[in-house]
């Protein structure tokens, strides 16, 4: 499969993924688990059927020491025990924050209260941000058909 368009060779295109990387490298240095950061975009990227990321989130989390364990059963959380109670509880804000068109209430109060026990103000907001960025960056992807599998960690910096 090829590419619709070539980020890399546009300017305009260029200009705005440094800003979205620039919100990324925030997120990055927040107080929100690293792990818990790539579990999120590794699940959003499943459901949005994101393959570019899907590839790179796994290959980046195997490489930053998650286990392929985890990694096998993030689609299927609900139904493992490798999950921490705060890693569950971004899980599902994760799952109803990027299915928000498909439930007329978007995220519950349910599933915000449960994160909320586990995460402080600024953890939620890099995780709500967080959300939004991956979306942003599948939606990109998905509609131009970025290529998956050739990733390889670390190289886009």
């Amino acid at each position: 499969m090829d590419a619709r368009v070539d980020y890399l060779s546009s300017p305009l295109a260029l200009k705005f993924l440094k800003h979205l990387n620039s919100a990324g490298a925030v997120l990055h240095d927040s107080a929100l688990p690293a792990a818990t950061q790539e579990l999120v975009r590794l699940r959003a990227s499943q459901i949005n059927g994101c393959g570019f990321c899907t590839d790179m989130h796994t290959k980046d989390a195997l490489h930053a020491g998650e286990s392929q364990q985890r990694l096998n059963l993030v689609a299927a959380w609900r139904e493992a025990t490798v999950f921490t109670e705060a890693e569950r509880a971004a899980l599902e804000l994760v799952e109803q924050g990027t299915r928000i068109a498909d439930a007329a209430g978007g995220v519950t109060d349910e599933a915000w209260a449960n994160a909320a026990k586990h995460y402080d103000d600024d953890q939620l907001i890099a995780l709500v941000a967080g959300i939004a960025l991956i979306n942003a960056w599948n939606r990109m992807n998905v509609i131009s058909r970025q290529p998956a599998g050739d990733y390889q960690p670390g190289q886009f910096g």
